[in-house]
């Protein structure tokens, strides 16, 4: 089974995806380390990338948020990129202290080589860089696992996206829905792909990176099989200066959301239909067993009049009734027994 770091991915690995919502700020970018390891998430993952490598000066943005109104890619990401590398190492550690593991997603071949020098142990493969094969393979070549985002492609691309990784050598491969909007509808989020991508390559992890609002999505994920869940997360939706902020889940929905993910999964269970270690008790007690229903006398022979079945099911099963029927009574039977074998 694949692991991430240290974990395996028996349960659902939980990220909070902090992206760029530290602001440029260390010490709010080890706040949302901390509190996201204090609600109960596997991985805190940012964001590394510089603007002037991600996207030309003139594309047009694709999201709705006031404060990047009339403002390009270019412009909104550069406002965004201030954040010193050299403070990744600081955050490597400070996820390490506190218990989650550290991811940050690369935008450039510049920042996957950073990110694994600095130890980094899984990549996530953004939505957008899904058919960057050339990136694709680059990475795989690490040898590390990758955690691929599919929003916004079709089938076909993202067939094409694992035959690359796998091209290199790499199988370690996870699979996330994912539908790239911001927000996404309920009517949009399409979470059956999740049992798709498990048909399709029933070899993969399969997980969800969600962007709906709340914490339904996620839950509704694991229920259908997802192995990783990835949540925006910021430490205050009031926060301005990214628009990541408002439709991420605070801590306190983080917490939520986790304890939600864990509850689904036990009440998941097994997948072998038997009667449970819980049950033991109610089965004996409430099926139903052979009854007589009047005096029996011994030695009269046994007519379907004389039967009736009642709880507890300690008895002969009803099923057996056929095979009661007309046979003789070895004692005398009281109204309202069990019927034994021993009695015929």
């Amino acid at each position: 089974m694949l692991k991430i770091g240290k974990r395996t991915l028996n349960k659902c690995y939980v990220i909070a995806e902090a992206g760029m919502n530290h602001g440029g700020k260390l010490e709010r970018a080890y706040e949302l380390i901390e509190t996201a390891a204090n609600a109960g998430a596997n991985a805190v993952k940012f964001q590394t990338y510089k603007a002037d490598t991600l996207v030309t000066k003139t594309a047009p943005k694709f999201w709705n948020y006031h404060e990047d109104e009339g403002k390009t890619q270019h412009q909104a990401y550069s406002e965004l990129d201030t954040f010193d590398w050299k403070h990744y190492y600081k955050l490597f550690d400070y996820c390490e202290k506190h218990g989650v593991e550290f991811l940050s997603t690369p935008f450039s071949f510049k920042a996957a080589d950073y990110l694994d020098d600095i130890g980094m142990r899984a990549f996530k493969i953004a939505s957008s860089d899904l058919t960057y094969i050339p990136f694709l393979k680059h990475i795989a070549k690490k040898g590390k696992p990758i955690l691929l985002s599919t929003g916004a492609a079709a089938l076909g691309e993202v067939e094409e996206a694992i035959s690359a990784i796998r091209g290199e050598g790499n199988d370690q491969i996870v699979l996330l829905h994912c539908t790239l909007c911001y927000p996404t509808k309920a009517e949009d989020a399409n979470l059956r792909i999740i049992q798709t991508f498990k048909t399709l390559w029933p070899e993969l992890e399969v997980g969800l990176s969600d962007h709906t609002l709340g914490i339904t999505a996620p839950t509704v994920a694991v229920s259908l099989g997802a192995k990783v869940v990835e949540k925006h997360y910021t430490i205050d939706h009031e926060l301005l200066g990214n628009a990541d902020h408002w439709l991420s889940v605070d801590p306190e929905q983080m917490a939520q959301m986790v304890d939600n993910i864990r509850e689904t999964e036990k009440m998941l269970g097994s997948a072998q239909k038997k009667v449970f270690k819980a049950e033991e008790i109610t089965y004996r007690y409430d099926k139903r067993s052979l009854v007589s229903a009047k005096f029996i006398g011994k030695g009269r022979k046994i007519f379907r009049e004389d039967l009736i079945c009642k709880r507890p099911g300690i008895g002969i099963k009803p099923k057996f009734m056929d095979i009661v029927i007309g046979r003789t009574a070895k004692q005398d039977i009281p109204d309202d027994t069990l019927i034994e074998w021993t009695m015929i």
